[in-house]
């Protein structure tokens, strides 16, 4: 049995950040992953380039039952935070459209960075470490397949359930219930969707077509929309627009796609003497999307007659094209998972359970989701910073 401060379980972006920060408080620290790596997930990321924050991060970036539990965390540790350390730590970084930030280089830089600062702490890291379990007695006690950790704090930063070939597992969830905490139903965020078998029909062999769009989901209280490019794929959507709308979207609701965002596509038609067939709607149409969708879009959507009035309903169809998904593609294709701990079970300044003194969960386990481009990085390093300065 090896006694120590804090034994923090997954060396991803959120535990290895709260395993330096506390190191730096002189904790003894012990940072555990069951991968034979750690930061797998950042050296995917960004195309291997690790979009690893936006300057533009905001609470309303954030998708969770309670959208005001991330303020604090985000408040105390900010996009210009780890800029700094990326900085200190001469990583050369570029930003790309929407305020993401991404490295130069390759995302191992960024890894190794976190690898050093946890060193320099005094962080003790071990890979291949398998959790057999975990209980509390006075001290939490984890057992590993090699040894065991007497501790006072546990941190649990294991990661949601997308991309199981990563070596994704529910561990965190069943360790949160384990504890009695309350798990908000889990779902793949940031996802393609998947046609019905009409929309697949009429649309899938149009695979690669991208457009620019607005896409919307979600219900009034949790609706939003992002302007972004489309993808259609051999089964469905995807592109950015898509991935965002998909963390609101829940099975059974619709979608709804502006293919024109700012654009009165028909107006050429309206114009005296303009011709009003299928070949001058086409063009019409290729002003806003590809030429191949564009012609499939007016052989569906041809109308009876080419009146003022069938033209006002082609325009309005095109900025309201909607779709009810048949699904996802599921957590393999997931950037996120969306749902998780229940923010109600945990203090928003530290982490720590409100059930179990010195039991803190951080990163993508609680349910706290965010955007494409950044976000999810972000709330990674706050939360993690702010359990780290707890522990």
């Amino acid at each position: 049995m090896q006694k120590v401060d804090v034994v923090v379980l997954g060396a991803g972006a959120a535990g290895m950040m709260c395993a330096l920060e506390a190191g730096r408080r002189g904790r003894r620290v012990v940072l555990l992953d069951h991968a034979e790596r750690v930061g797998k997930k950042i050296l995917i990321s960004g195309g291997g380039r690790c979009n690893f924050t936006n300057v533009h991060t905001r609470p309303e970036n954030f998708l969770s039952e309670n959208p005001h539990f991330a303020k604090s965390a985000l408040a105390r540790f900010t996009p210009a935070d780890i800029i700094t350390m990326v900085e200190q730590n001469r990583i050369p970084y570029h930003e790309k459209t929407l305020g993401q930030l991404f490295c130069d280089r390759s995302a191992q830089e960024f890894v190794t960075m976190l690898e050093r600062e946890c060193a320099n702490a005094g962080v003790r890291t071990t890979v291949g470490a398998r959790i057999l379990s975990v209980v509390r007695d006075g001290h939490f006690r984890v057992q590993t397949t090699e040894t065991s950790f007497e501790a006072d704090a546990v941190v649990v930063a294991t990661g949601g359930l997308s991309i199981p070939k990563m070596g994704a597992t529910a561990f965190g969830y069943t360790l949160a219930e384990q504890f009695g905490l309350r798990i908000v139903e889990c779902r793949p965020g940031l996802v393609p969707l998947v046609f019905n078998a009409e929309d697949r029909e009429e649309w899938c062999d149009l695979t690669g077509v991208s457009a620019e769009v607005v896409a919307a989901a979600g219900t009034l209280k949790r609706r939003a929309s992002f302007r972004e490019k489309m993808l259609v794929t051999h089964r469905g959507l995807s592109g950015p627009a898509i991935l965002q709308a998909s963390s609101y979207w829940r099975p059974g609701e619709r979608i709804t796609l502006d293919l024109a965002p700012g654009i009165e596509v028909m107006a050429p038609l309206l114009t005296r003497n303009a011709r009003r067939d299928p070949a001058a709607a086409v063009l019409a149409v290729r002003a806003v999307l590809p030429a191949r969708m564009a012609e499939r879009w007016i052989a569906i959507h041809e109308p009876a007659d080419w009146t003022n009035a069938s033209l006002a309903a082609m325009e309005q169809q095109l900025h309201a094209w909607r779709i009810t998904p048949a699904g996802t593609e599921g957590y393999a294709k997931a950037e996120v998972t969306a749902g998780g701990v229940d923010t109600a079970e945990l203090d928003a300044k530290t982490m720590q359970s409100r059930k179990v003194p010195g039991l803190y969960f951080i990163g993508e386990v609680v349910d706290v989701t965010g955007w494409l481009g950044g976000y999810n990085f972000q709330w990674a390093w706050a939360s993690g910073a702010s359990a780290g300065r707890a522990v």
